[in-house]
Order: C-alpha cells, then structure tokens, then sequence
C-alpha cells in the first residue's frame, strides 16, 4: 500500500507470516524504515522508540515546536483511513521490494530469490547473515525452516533470474 505524508511517499508492507504482525512503514528517497508491532484485534501502540521518532520527523522535515510536538498517533490515524478493505492479487510483495527498506548485510546486491542450497548435502552450516536476509526478505517461516533443515537462500542481482518464492520442503 502507499501512502502520503507532506512531499513523502511512503509504501506499507503487512506481515501476517509470524506473531505478532508487522507492518513496514518505507521512504524510499529518504532510505528510511520503521516496524510496528500489531496485536489481536488490529492495534498497534502509536509510540514510536527515540530514535524511530526522530528520523520520523527529520524525514517528514518537521522543527522541534514544543507548543506543538509531532504526534505518531495522528501520523497513524491518517494511515488508517487509507488501509483498503481488501487485497489485490496484483498487488504480491517481492522480497526485492522489501530489500530497498532492509539493511542487509549479507550480499546487498543481490536481492532477487532464485532458490535454495541443502548445506547438509556440503557439510556445510547455513551462515547466520544468510538466516537474517532469509528472514528480513522472506518472513519467519522460511527463516525458522532454513534455521531447523540447515538451508540457505539463495539469491542474484539479475532481476531476470528470480523466481516465485515458496517455502523449502
């Protein structure tokens, strides 16, 4: 989903992979991104942490007013009134749309799924920077699968070489 905020555009990703949820809150121009947890019922905490809050308002270019402070509970209500009542099939997160909101240690570059390696055919270990852009990028389950059968994602920078995502067997 994408949203307005001032000058800003911001895309909003929902994750319901793992529990809580999540929703991803990116800029894009501003290379900046924010989680928020989501409890039963829908409901979130607007309380951003310290740092969070500030990027928020330095992104938004928003001057410390202390008659006036920045609040996160109306910058949440306005999202609210946008969240779509359904989802559209065209609409399919890929994990390279998630990437440019991550910061991935691992291989940065490559940030289009092409499969999986079986590290106990190797006699190897998956590594732990290959679990985390396993989880950032492909959600808990594949994380929590790759980290209990020993397999690593696998990935490219040809956008051409990608293929659909599903999880290891």
């Amino acid at each position: 989903m994408n949203i307005t905020q001032g000058n800003l555009f911001f895309d909003v990703f929902f994750f319901i992979d793992g529990s809580p949820y999540i929703l991803l809150f990116g800029v894009k121009a501003e290379n900046f991104s924010f989680e928020i947890e989501v409890k039963n019922g829908f409901v979130i905490d607007p309380r951003l942490d310290t740092e969070d809050y500030k990027k928020l308002c330095q992104v938004l270019g928003l001057k410390f007013d202390p008659d006036n402070p920045f609040n996160p509970w109306n910058f949440f209500a306005e999202f609210n009134k946008h969240i779509p009542v359904g989802a559209l099939a065209h609409q399919k997160v890929e994990p390279h749309h998630i990437a440019q909101y991550k910061n991935i240690a691992e291989e940065a570059d490559k940030i289009y799924f092409v499969g999986w390696r079986d590290n106990s055919k190797w006699g190897t270990k998956v590594q732990p920077s290959n679990l985390d852009k396993t989880k950032n990028l492909l959600g808990e389950r594949a994380y929590k699968r790759c980290k209990q059968k020993n397999i690593s994602s696998c990935w490219t920078d040809k956008k051409e070489h990608a293929i659909d995502f599903t999880l290891p067997d």
